[in-house]
C-alpha cells in the first residue's frame, strides 16, 4: 500500500477562482501545488456568460474564458492541474493529510486548500436548464446588469432573494418576486424593504409552472399553488435564489462548519480547525460569493499554508 501513495506538500481541491489564485500563489512559493479541479472544472464561472465586475477586464469577458485565464496562469508558474475528484480524506491535525482521489489514488499531503465551492440551489424544472445562461441565472449581482430597464422575475423568500430583489428593483423596471409560501423567511427588515418598493411586485403562494422562450427567456408562468390559478408575464430575466449547498459533505468529519454546511475558518484567516487544513472561496463564504471575493481568500489560504509549512520545516 505505502509505496503506492503520492506524497505532495500542497494539495488544492477545486479549481474556481479560489482554487486557481491558491495555485498561482503557492507555486510562486515553490509549494509545487498539485489541484483537482473536480465535478465542474473552473467552478461556478464555467457556467457564466458575460463577468463584467472583475476587476482589469475593462470589456468584460467569458466566464469560461476566464477560467481558463486562470487555469493557464496557474499552469505556467508550476501548478500541477489535474482532472479528478476528491472522494474520501482523513485528516489529522497536523498531518499528514491522507486524501483518495476517484477512489483509487491515494495521496498525503502536507497541507491541504480546500477551495471545493458551493452549488447554486435549482428549481429543476427542464426550461430552467435549457435557458440556463440565456436569461436564467442563479446571481442576480452578477448578471441583473443585463437586464437594465427590463422586466424580471426572482424566485425565492429568504434574506438573499430579498436583496436580491431590491437590488435588481434598482435597474430593472420591473421585478416579480416568486413566492412558494403565503410568507416570506427572511428578516423584517428585507420584507419591509421588498414591501416598500414600488417596482416589485410579489406573488404570494406561488411556484414557477414553466420559463417561457426558444432561445432566450421571453415569459414565465405562475401558478397560484392555493386557486391553481396560471398566470404569463412577459419577462427577460429569470433569477433563482433559493439558496446555494456548499460542497463540503466529505469534509464533514474532520472540519468544523455551520449548520448549512459551510466551513467555518479562524477570523481574518482561512485556517480551519484542523492544523495544516486550509479553506478559501464560496465553500466558506456564505456573504459575498464574488469571484474576486473568492479570488482573494485564495490568495490568502495560499500565504496562510506557505507560512505553516515553512514553520513547520524550520522546526
Amino acid at each position: 500500500m505505502s509505496e503506492n501513495v503520492e506524497k505532495i506538500e500542497c494539495l488544492i481541491i477545486g479549481s474556481g477562482p479560489a482554487g486557481y489564485t491558491a495555485a498561482i500563489y503557492a507555486a510562486r512559493a515553490d509549494m509545487k501545488p498539485v489541484v483537482y479541479e473536480g465535478l465542474q472544472p473552473g467552478g461556478q464561472l464555467t457556467i457564466t456568460t458575460d463577468v463584467e465586475n472583475y476587476p482589469g477586464f475593462p470589456h468584460g469577458i467569458m466566464g469560461p474564458e476566464m477560467m481558463e485565464n486562470f487555469k493557464q496562469q496557474a499552469v505556467r508558474l508550476g501548478a500541477d492541474v489535474r482532472f479528478g475528484m476528491v472522494t474520501s480524506v482523513e485528516f489529522t491535525p497536523g498531518g499528514p493529510q491522507k486524501v483518495v482521489v476517484d477512489g483509487t489514488h491515494h495521496i498525503e499531503a502536507e497541507a491541504v486548500i480546500i477551495s471545493t465551492g458551493a452549488s447554486a440551489k435549482w428549481l429543476g424544472i427542464p426550461s430552467e436548464q435549457r435557458l440556463n445562461g440565456s436569461g436564467v441565472s442563479a446571481c442576480a449581482v452578477c448578471d441583473g446588469f443585463f437586464y437594465r430597464g427590463q422586466d424580471v422575475a426572482i424566485v425565492g423568500a429568504g434574506d438573499t432573494a430579498c436583496e436580491e430583489a431590491s437590488y435588481l428593483a434598482k435597474i430593472c423596471s420591473k421585478v416579480y418576486m416568486i413566492v412558494r409560501r403565503g410568507e416570506f423567511r427572511a428578516s423584517k427588515a428585507m420584507q419591509h424593504r421588498v414591501m416598500n418598493t414600488p417596482n416589485i411586485e410579489v406573488l404570494f403562494n406561488s411556484e414557477t409552472d414553466e420559463i417561457l422562450g426558444e432561445s432566450a427567456v421571453e415569459a414565465v408562468r405562475v401558478k397560484n399553488n392555493v386557486t391553481g390559478e396560471l398566470r404569463e408575464m412577459p419577462i427577460k430575466g429569470f433569477f433563482v435564489a433559493i439558496g446555494h449547498t456548499p460542497n463540503t459533505d466529505i469534509f464533514k468529519p474532520y472540519i468544523d462548519m455551520d449548520e448549512q454546511g459551510y466551513i467555518i475558518t479562524e477570523k481574518g484567516s482561512s485556517r480551519t480547525n484542523v492544523e495544516g487544513v486550509f479553506c478559501a472561496g464560496d465553500a466558506q463564504d456564505k456573504i459575498y460569493r464574488q469571484a474576486v471575493t473568492a479570488a482573494g481568500s485564495g490568495c490568502m489560504a495560499a500565504l496562510d499554508a506557505e507560512r505553516w509549512l515553512s514553520d513547520k520545516h524550520s522546526h
